[in-house]
């Protein structure tokens, strides 16, 4: 196995450009209707004099870092804002050469020292870094001429014991034997506002694209979903069971995960939520297609609550409860059996809590351990190109995916950048309704192209038409 090359990061520059949504998402507290997308761009230089550059993208998603409500939306793209040049400014206060993944070691606790000094949650301060990291895994991609699932494997990254947090692991085995595949299933998310047939549109968007969930299973032929509840338990009930009706008259199996959205005070509140679902027969096929409940619990509240004492049928996933590089080992004493992989809480932790799974499955003799992939802002481009790729190596068949259905396509982008992708990766894209957009088929994702040099784009956005931060 190649050693992992030492690299110096010569500048690292972030951006901003904006996205408005063509239809309103609401998730737990917020209704999502416009929001910045961040850039980073990273220029490295190898020590034979090779340099390169390299990118990531990231949505700026509100009330979702943190949610407290005193705070607008600006304040909270302040703060995403905030904890990018935080990040940035520790990337570049020490120029000594260094692995990828050494950068990564070498920053990340100060980082998170310096953030929290600000007033950051641990789960906002990691949104800095974890653009940071994508943006130079793909310069030294690039350097090399190898893509990112063959840096994994080949752990070119030089993952190991340099953070505490990764010590102890057979990093190099463990990576060489992940397997990346060619396609991927799009689990579609049905948010608290989405119109599950036209007859709950008061108006419609008109611009061709789905906007209900019958004309989404129609247009897309999606088989994995994703179900938000909000926490009244009679209001729940009634939208899954409308959810149901239209889900059922599939002929093929379907599969689906259950947010709770963080709408939950207790365990026993989401089991009033399951003992009412398994309580009416019209929801008994979609709960016998539930994979997992996610998050259900407030995230202040969820790792104090023990899980064994209060089973919910199903496994239960934490996503915003994890702050912490450790946070899945806490979840896992509690009763919880999986946790999220999203790349805006930083690909390390992703691959750190895989190698997790894979050790406490081994040890345990079981495969009661597991990541979910949930990212719904990832928009066209980098951005959704890098998440597909890591939950893709990862192993994970299905993948939360639904900026495709909320901002349409890369029509807001400058013409040239939508065909430089297109061209780049023609399996993930094509060209409808006046754009370029992720293309699906059957339910699933083409993704064969983003094994190409870099990390999983050959394109790279114009960084020159967006605004600096």
């Amino acid at each position: 196995m190649a050693e992992a090359p030492l690299l110096t990061l010569r500048s690292l520059e972030l951006f901003e450009r904006p996205v408005t949504l063509r239809m309103p998402f609401r998730f737990g507290v917020v209704t999502l209707r416009e929001a910045p997308q961040a850039f980073a761009r990273a220029e490295i230089a190898l020590p034979d004099g090779r340099t390169a550059v390299g990118g990531a993208a990231e949505l700026m998603a509100p009330k979702w870092f943190d949610k407290n409500l005193a705070l607008t939306n600006e304040d909270n793209f302040e703060q995403l804002r905030g904890v990018l040049r935080l990040a940035r400014t520790a990337y570049l206060s020490d120029r000594r050469p260094a692995t990828a993944f050494g950068h990564f070691a070498r920053n990340f606790d100060a980082h998170q020292r310096a953030a929290a000094a600000k007033g950051c949650n641990p789960l906002l301060a990691s949104y800095g870094p974890a653009l940071a990291d994508r943006a130079i895994l793909d310069a030294l991609c690039r350097a090399l001429g190898v893509s990112f699932y063959d840096a994994t494997r080949g752990n070119l990254a030089g993952i190991g014991d340099a953070q505490p947090q990764f010590a102890g692991f057979a990093w190099d085995r463990f990576l060489a034997g992940l397997r990346p595949a060619a396609r991927i299933h799009a689990r579609h998310t049905v948010g608290l506002v989405d119109a599950i047939t036209a007859a709950d549109q008061s108006e419609r968007v008109g611009d061709g694209l789905p906007e209900t969930l019958e004309e989404v299973v129609r247009a897309y032929g999606h088989r994995y979903f994703k179900l938000k509840v909000g926490g009244q338990v009679a209001a729940d009930l009634e939208r899954l069971q409308a959810i149901a009706s239209v889900l059922d008259r599939s002929p093929h199996p379907y599969h689906a995960s259950l947010d709770g959205n963080e709408q939950y005070e207790s365990a026993e509140g989401v089991q009033e939520l399951v003992r009412g679902i398994q309580g009416r027969p019209a929801l008994k096929r979609l709960w016998d297609s539930i994979l997992f409940i996610e998050q259900p619990i407030a995230r202040k509240l969820a790792l104090d609550v023990d899980l064994h004492a209060a089973p919910l049928g199903k496994p239960v996933i934490v996503d915003e409860s994890d702050g912490e590089l450790d946070s899945f080992v806490q979840a896992r004493a509690r009763g919880y059996a999986g946790i999220s992989s999203k790349t805006c809480k930083g690909f390390y932790k992703s691959l750190l809590n895989a190698a997790r799974c894979a050790r406490w499955n081994a040890e345990e003799g079981a495969g009661g351990y597991f990541l979910s992939a949930e990212d719904l802002t990832t928009q066209a481009g980098l951005a959704v190109q890098q998440d597909l790729a890591l939950v893709n190596l990862l192993g994970i068949t299905h993948v939360e995916r639904n900026g495709h259905h909320y901002v349409n396509g890369m029509a807001a982008l400058p013409q040239a950048e939508q065909d430089a992708f297109l061209a780049a990766h023609p399996d993930v894209y094509e060209r409808s309704h006046g754009a370029v957009r992720l293309r699906i088929r059957d339910g699933e994702i083409a993704i064969g192209s983003l094994g190409a040099p870099g990390f999983a784009s050959r394109a790279l956005p114009e960084f020159g038409a967006m605004r600096a931060i």
